[in-house]
């Protein structure tokens, strides 16, 4: 008892908040990965783990640009394009090769971490906001939220594109390849598309990650997956407790980022417990576990309760 009362009186409530900022702000950042994964993961049904890579040379590329002089904008939009090579390639290794779609993104994964090290010159490079200009930054946490915010709105304007046109062939590729084929839809060529935006997004996410913790690293976009599906996974669970069969599509994408502020809110009370360090991506994998066994968990009672109904 002595122990567990000086545990708790050794918190300070104050410490964790904060730090609140700066996980609200990690979570906006990480909820746009969060949305490349949700392009992939649920509307096309494609399990794309080449995202751990691309998060990383989105990294890689603005502080390889910044480093040289370029302005932060620019290296945002290259990293954007690079994220779009590599979605590229995942696709059509999938599309034109036969390769499985598991096996194609690891594939895509592997080379480019090779890639991301002929980019950056050596593991780690620093960006400190000391020495250069940058979109967000640590020491700047509102700009972070702002900035992050401000993307959610553009995705917000942008997301009828995925309720017409190109986004609905996505979906209807996803959701029923055969039949898409069948009223003549190239779901090879959506695919590509599909994976091309993903990774696009995720190399974004990259790009805003390396700014805000101050350096671009070979390893930040490992576990990145996990992350993503993180935010996807409690967005939907907490989004269809909120609106059941009134969630849309609007309200599921924007669900995404609050999944990954949600995430990064449930990381931080772990910090502020003071649990392991060294334990963190096992903390990672329970909180996803959890929230990926809740809808099965409900699905499974609501059809004991309709059999006792019986």
């Amino acid at each position: 008892m002595d122990f567990l009362a000086n545990y708790f009186g050794s918190l300070n409530p104050m410490s964790f908040l904060s730090a609140l900022p700066g996980n609200i702000a990690q979570g906006i950042i990480w909820g746009l990965m969060g949305l490349g994964v949700f392009l992939t993961f649920k509307l096309l049904n494609f399990a794309d783990l080449s995202v751990d890579g691309s998060f990383a040379t989105g990294g890689a590329v603005t502080a390889v640009m910044l480093i040289n002089g370029c302005p932060v904008w620019a290296t945002i939009i290259v990293a954007i394009l690079a994220g779009l090579a590599a979605g590229l390639v995942t696709g059509l290794l999938h599309t034109l090769l036969g390769i499985p779609d598991i096996l194609a993104g690891i594939l895509t994964q592997i080379a480019l971490y090779s890639i991301n090290l002929n980019i950056m010159g050596k593991s780690n490079l620093p960006i400190s906001y000391r020495n250069y200009t940058l979109v967000v930054s640590a020491s700047n946490i509102n700009m972070a939220i702002l900035v992050g915010l401000e993307f959610v709105h553009c995705n917000c304007r942008n997301v009828l594109v995925f309720r017409h046109g190109t986004g609905s062939t996505i979906r209807s590729t996803g959701s029923n390849p055969a039949m898409s084929k069948a009223q003549g839809i190239n779901i090879n060529f959506t695919k590509v598309i599909a994976l091309a935006l993903s990774n696009g997004l995720v190399a974004l996410s990259g790009s805003l990650f390396a700014q805000y913790q101050g350096f671009a690293d070979i390893n930040m976009g490992r576990g990145a997956i996990v992350i993503g599906l993180a935010a996807v996974i409690i967005g939907e669970v907490l989004g269809e407790a909120i609106f059941r069969k009134h969630m849309n599509f609007i309200i599921r994408m924007l669900f995404v980022i609050v999944g990954g502020i949600l995430y990064y809110i449930a990381m931080g009370i772990v910090l502020w417990l003071k649990m392991p360090t060294d334990d963190t991506k096992l903390f990672t994998a329970i909180i996803v576990a959890i929230f990926l066994a809740v809808p099965y968990l409900q699905k499974k009672r609501k059809t004991s309760f309709k059999k006792l109904q019986k």
